[in-house]
């Protein structure tokens, strides 16, 4: 692992020797020094020389002395309060509106930890230097290396034990960069079922919650009764016991396999920032006054000043953030890599472009990476922006009228990251496929990282809200403090607070999307986290053929009892010559156990494991995983299927496919057109006097004509109308150009949005010769690719983003009519206020039209995400008026969202100029339109359930093929009212062939409301498109479809937001992608891709369910047709209790003679793979259980009663009862027609099932000699023995077989159907 790297705090150049207040009291003047000069650049100089020392620090020195830490007196909370009255007033400055940056600073820094406002903030700025830091040391509090309280970091690990437990119930404070006062669970993320006290007691018991196991388990245990034993304890133990170990040891291996998984994501390495106390001495202050931060030093390439009157003020301010009494650093920073498991609440994490969030973080500092991606046609840096985030100061650049015109434009805005912002993607935690923007707090971007450790966190308790949080960053005075419990108060003036929201937070599994380095701090851990609050725990599945089978057992149990009773009267219950009557039951019952095959359970589960070998290693659906091994015949009877849609269905991958312009459509090919008339439209030709300074296209410029004057007049319209429709969607979004760095090491462009549709956009106008090459908060860049030259240039003075509610954004920007000319002004260049938004808004806000409706309507029967784009030029005097009123509505204390809302509507959401129309699709997964016409051929009702907007999901299901063309959709949208969901009710009863799109909202309105009402309509209907819908909502909905209907439901999703879903469903399908490791991990199958689930179900599911209900049957009938030899042999002598068949004969018969032929039934299949998708109805039939059914089994129970009696009863007419010959005779017949009734109930030959008959048949033969104690060998030498033999098994087997062909010929079944197509 490479050296860690060390961090250091940033510090400012010196100041030049300037007297500019009466309270300032120069260093000399203490300790006067010899200076050759304020200017000296020498380190030593440098080192000695420091700013002045403000009168006050020394003067408040009483006050604050004789205060408490929790106040200064009244002097010190006037200023804290002054200064909490800037901070607020610069956060919103600062915040998420642009525009009045510039305005309200004049060209300041805008920092929130500002002391002082007003007109005493210039001349009369107070400086504290290091000198009065050391005056104040030991007045106030001793330095962090001397004070007691250091010893913190000393606690050995049984200190550690002895922290307080957390309560999960109560708010929590985290330190960040600290060791925690409260315990907080580890950050451990485990899908097991089981731990290793809990394994035998959870395993035995659902073990034994099926009868048959608790029946053959009271069987076992009367042998150790010696009244009821039968022949020797072994043989009925061991059966049980093999079962037991069978089982158990798949379990076993299942949860060591998902503990094996959850370790490889539980090792996963992140870097921890690690905050050391730091260094003494001169070494250390030295390191703070010449080191800059990393990521500063990186992204310049200007010298640093050795003195500025800026950096004097940011020295000043930096001293004053660091409250005075910090003669060093608070901490020495280094970077260690630590597992996600040995992650703890108050790690700061180093996080970057692509990396998974292991645990609930604040986002608390976003670093650039590297310098703003385009330095030449940009306005330089912003000299303010230095003093935000550490950059180097150019006293040559600029005054403060070039400051205050470009306040916010960030240096490395191309990264999104020089004002603390980052992008996430949170398709794994809520479904939407948009990225998130988060924003780390003004108090701690600003703030050194060694004095991040003075941060505390006030968090609420843990929920599974991942839409909401509030909480609190507090910037104490010493590291002490933060991990101190106390609070302090508001007129504290060295504890600032800002507050925390969802803006500010990553959640676990979460990905980080932008190009910077993020720095976070962990406040929930592990179990606590918002994906595992809303994750169910893992259960254990038990298939629908288990419960069956259960209930089939119990049948046989009442005839086993029924047939010991009735043994026991007809010899009459007082006539016993023996035992009591009810001794005697009681060892029938013994005697005719194997009517409950023990061995049932050892087929079946032998059989599912050679089920998931199939599946595993088909290379149909290469990367398929069985992790849960019990259920694979529940893929064979599947009626309901909920799909997630971000990453499942679609790609999350958007293209441009069509745009329109109001007369011509452009899609595919055509797109070469709208390229030429790009080409052709942008083309500027500078003059000779324009060449140093070559003019900009603007939307009246004469290159708007598009084309040559040779067009005709209708071409150069349409030239004209494409250009401006390029040039709008250009400049109208929220999208960064970023540069990153390919596997070979190449630098490549890349876009980062919260959208994918817009990155869509903005690469299909670069397709068509229009590229964005620079954005930043203040101004946007346009080049053409064909030249690389800049054509437009624009300055950002509005944005209005999108939103769910509005479902449009807007963008007003002015026109740079030179390449190299200043920011104009107001009066210079032209004002145009572009939006793009959904078609249900749009239409009202654009001109009166003839052709938006029908085109939009077009586009969305395609599938296509429409967006309307549109423009409206405004003049100097109509911007003023606005932007007034503007300001004016955004300061309003009550109503200002729809203040400000109506102030847009009122002044620019009228008649804008209708530009066009374009349509962007989301990709689909490949084959996802066959695979789900071909489910639902096969009787599977879909629903999607996902937690993306309304549209996104009509769009999809609709491009999906989902929704059929032409089909009903029912929109349910906002439901707030009662009688108006029972209205929807209604309707959707009346109207059972419609598709029903709802949102999460009004969904939660039917389940509290009308949740048997909803769901009995709903699972009615052939389609249901849920949106909005929150993990527990998705887990909700297939519990509930599951309690109502009965029926299996599975549940297929690829995020961390799916996995409650998927652990509630019958059966869930985790699919493996990019991000899919949570999902995959809890599924009970994952897979690589939607399509590979139609083979899974249809072939796989398909095949598991009839082998297993044949198998099952047949294990009956194995066991059942013994125990009607043993009656007849009972009936025989007397109606006493005697074993016919003991020890060896019974224990073989079970296993060697008969399991290999048996569990090759297993290999059977009635149609090949191409049949079954060929004719989906097959799986049809499947859902409704004929397979194994009481008419199935009723038919197998008397085809066992006939050949059991046929058998036993031949052969003690034909020999001697109750001797060695008859036993020969009637055990040789009955194993050979086992093996022969496996022949007969083969559908398709495999060569295992000739070598498992053929060999069990010759190890039958081989171990006859070895059967002495139980046969009479002499007679199996003579004929008569074999022609026995032979005619008993004509008689059992011919009527059989004959009544199976009959049947096949007059009702031949489906399968037999299509193969005769």
């Amino acid at each position: 692992m490479p050296p860690p790297t060390q961090y250091h705090p940033s510090a400012p150049p010196d100041s030049p020797d300037d007297s500019d207040s009466e309270l300032d009291l120069d260093i000399e003047e203490l300790d006067p020094t010899p200076n050759t000069g304020p200017q000296s650049s020498q380190p030593k100089n440098t080192e000695r020389r420091a700013p002045r020392i403000a009168l006050r620090t020394l003067r408040m020195g009483g006050l604050r002395r004789g205060a408490n830490r929790n106040g200064y007196g009244e002097l010190g909370r006037s200023r804290a309060a002054g200064e909490e009255d800037d901070e607020a007033l610069l956060r919103d400055d600062d915040g998420n509106n642009p525009r009045y940056s510039d305005a309200s600073t004049g060209g300041r820094d805008d920092a929130p930890l500002l002391s002082e406002h007003g007109s005493s903030s210039g001349p009369r700025r107070r400086r504290r230097s290091l000198a009065a830091d050391t005056l104040r040391v030991g007045r106030l509090r001793l330095p962090s290396f001397m004070s007691g309280t250091s010893a913190d970091h000393g606690k050995n690990d049984e200190e550690e034990e002895e922290k307080e437990e957390d309560d999960p119930s109560s708010s929590r404070l985290v330190a960040v960069g600290s060791r925690q006062v409260i315990r907080f669970p580890p950050n451990s993320i485990s899908n097991a079922k089981y731990t290793a006290w809990s394994f035998l007691p959870v395993t035995l018991y659902n073990e034994f919650s099926f009868f048959f196991n608790m029946y053959f388990l009271l069987v076992a245990l009367s042998q150790i009764i010696p009244a009821l034993r039968i022949g020797y304890l072994s043989t009925y133990i061991a059966p049980l016991a093999f079962v037991l170990v069978i089982t158990l040891g798949k379990e076993a291996y299942d949860d060591l396999e998902r503990r094996r998984r959850d370790n490889e994501a539980n090792s996963e390495l992140y870097t921890v920032l690690q905050f050391d106390e730091p260094g003494v001495g001169g070494a250390s202050l030295r390191s703070r006054k010449i080191l800059k931060s990393a990521h500063a030093r990186k992204g310049s390439k200007r010298a640093i000043p050795q003195a500025d009157r800026l950096s004097d003020i940011r020295e000043e301010e930096e001293t004053m953030e660091a409250d005075g009494s910090h003669r060093f650093a608070s901490s020495h920073v280094n970077e260690i890599s630590k597992k996600s498991r040995d992650l703890k609440v108050g790690d700061v994490l180093k996080l970057s472009k692509g990396h998974r969030v292991p645990a609930d973080v604040i986002v608390l500092k976003c670093l650039s990476n590297e310098a703003a991606a385009h330095q030449e046609e940009p306005e330089p840096a912003p000299q303010e922006e230095s003093l935000l985030v550490d950059h180097p100061v150019d006293p040559g650049q600029g005054g403060s009228e070039d400051m205050e015109s470009s306040t916010g434009a960030s240096g490395g805005a191309a990264e999104g990251t020089s004002n603390g912002e980052t992008f996430i993607r949170t398709d794994q935690l809520d479904g939407e496929t948009d990225w998130k923007l988060r924003l780390a707090s003004p108090l701690s971007q600003n703030l050194p990282i060694e004095e991040l450790v003075r941060l505390r966190i006030t968090a609420p308790k843990p929920d599974r809200k991942v839409n909401e949080f509030n909480g609190t960053l507090e910037l104490l005075p010493t590291r002490q403090d933060a991990m101190s419990p106390n609070t302090f108060a508001s007129g504290d003036e060295l504890a600032k607070a800002a507050p925390l929201s969802i803006d500010n937070t990553a959640w676990a599994n979460t990905v980080i999307a932008s190009h910077a380095t993020t720095l976070a701090v962990v406040i929930y851990s592990g179990p606590q986290t918002r994906s595992a609050l809303s994750t169910s725990p893992s259960r254990s599945k038990t298939g629908l053929l288990e419960y069956e089978i259960n209930s089939l057992t119990k049948i046989l149990c009442v005839l086993t009892l029924a047939l010991s009773i009735i043994l026991v009267a007809a010899e009459g219950f007082g006539n016993t010559k023996t035992d009591v009557w009810y001794i005697k039951i009681m060892k029938f019952l013994v005697l005719f156990s194997t009517i409950v095959p023990i061995s049932l359970r050892v087929n079946l589960d032998m059989g599912k494991s050679v089920y998931s070998w199939f599946i595993q290693r088909d290379p149909g659906i290469p990367g398929a995983v069985v992790r849960t091994s019990t259920i694979p015949e529940d893929l064979g009877r599947i009626e309901y299927l909920l799909s997630d849609k971000t990453g499942t269905l679609t790609q999350n991958d958007m293209e441009m496919k069509k745009i329109h312009v109001g007369t011509v459509s452009y899609a595919n090919d055509a797109m070469d057109e709208v390229a030429t008339y790009v080409r052709q439209g942008f083309h500027l030709t500078p003059s000779l006097n324009q060449v140093s300074n070559p003019p900009l296209a603007t939307p009246t410029s004469s290159s708007a004509a598009g084309v040559g004057a040779g067009a005709t007049r209708t071409r150069r319209e349409i030239g004209s109308r494409v250009r401006d429709v390029v040039m709008a969607l250009a400049l109208c979004h929220n999208v960064t150009p970023t540069t990153e760095e390919d596997e070979n090491g190449k630098m490549t462009n890349s876009y980062q949005a919260s959208s994918p549709d817009e990155i869509a956009i903005v690469k299909w106008t670069e397709s068509v010769g229009l590229k964005l090459s620079y954005r930043d908060r203040k101004s946007i860049v346009l080049e053409s690719t064909e030249t690389g030259r800049t054509v437009v240039k624009v300055r950002i003075l509005d944005i209005f983003p999108f939103t769910s509610e509005g479902k449009r954004m807007g963008i007003v920007v002015q026109f740079y009519e030179t390449l190299h000319s200043n920011m104009p002004g107001l009066n210079e260049g032209e004002i145009w206020f572009y939006q793009k938004g959904a078609d249900t808004v749009m239409t009202s806000i654009v001109a009166a039209n003839d052709w938006l409706d029908e085109e939009t309507a077009n586009m969305a029967r395609e599938g296509l995400r429409t967006l309307v784009v549109g423009r409206k030029r405004l003049s100097t005097a109509e911007y003023q008026e606005f932007a007034a009123r503007y300001k004016e509505a955004s300061l309003a204390i009550s109503g200002r969202d729809a203040g400000v809302q109506g102030v847009v509507s009122r002044y620019l959401e009228h008649d804008l100029e209708l530009l066009g129309v374009t349509g962007v699709e989301d990709k689909l997964q490949r084959d996802v339109k066959p695979s789900l016409e071909l489910l639902r051929n096969a009787g599977i009702k879909i629903w999607m359930l996902t937690g993306d907007k309304v549209e996104t999901a009509r769009c999809v299901g609709v491009s999906s093929k989902l929704v059929a063309r032409g089909q009903y959709i029912h929109t349910v949208e906002k439901l707030r009212r009662k009688d108006s969901a029972q209205e929807h009710i209604d309707f959707l009863r009346s109207k059972p062939d419609s598709c029903l799109l709802i949102d999460g909202e009004s969904l939660g309105l039917f389940l509290t409301h009308y949740r048997t009402e909803f769901i009995s309509v709903a699972v009615k209907l052939p389609t249901v498109v849920a949106c909005r819908c929150s993990p527990t909502q998705k887990a909700e909905v297939a519990r509930l479809i599951k309690e109502y209907t009965k029926k299996r439901v599975c549940c297929i999703g690829d995020g961390g937001n799916d996995v409650s879903m998927i652990q509630a469903a019958d059966v869930g399908v985790g699919i493996v992608g990019k991000e899919g490791r949570q999902a995959s991990l809890a599924a009970d199958f994952s897979i690589e891709q939607f399509c590979h689930l139609t083979k899974l179900l249809v072939w796989h599911g398909r095949n598991s369910y009839k082998r297993s209900a044949k198998l099952a049957q047949f294990v009956i009938h194995r066991g059942l047709i013994i125990a009607v030899c043993q009656t007849m042999f009972s009936i025989a002598v007397d109606f006493e209790p005697l074993g016919l068949y003991k020890d060896w004969l019974m224990v073989g018969y079970a296993t060697i003679y008969t399991a290999a032929p048996v569990l090759s039934l297993v290999l059977d299949k009635d149609v090949d793979e191409e049949l079954a998708n060929l004719y989906p109805e097959l799986y049809k039939e499947l859902t409704e259980g004929r397979s194994l059914s009481y008419r199935t089994f009723f038919v197998w129970v008397f085809v066992s009663i006939y050949q059991g009696c046929l058998i036993q009863g031949l052969s003690q007419v034909l020999t001697e009862v109750d001797s060695p010959r008859m036993v020969a005779v009637s055990y040789t017949a009955l194993v050979l027609n086992e093996l022969l009734m496996v022949a007969v109930e083969i559908t398709t030959w495999h060569w295992v099932m000739v070598v498992s008959i053929v060999g069990t048949f010759l190890m039958f033969v081989g171990s006859v000699p070895f059967l002495g104690g139980y046969f009479d060998l002499g007679f199996l030498l003579e004929v008569g023995f074999y022609w026995r033999v032979a005619a008993i098994l004509a008689m059992s087997l011919i009527p059989t077989w004959a009544a199976k062909v009959i049947q096949r010929t007059m009702k031949p079944p489906s399968y037999r159907k299509v193969q005769g197509i």
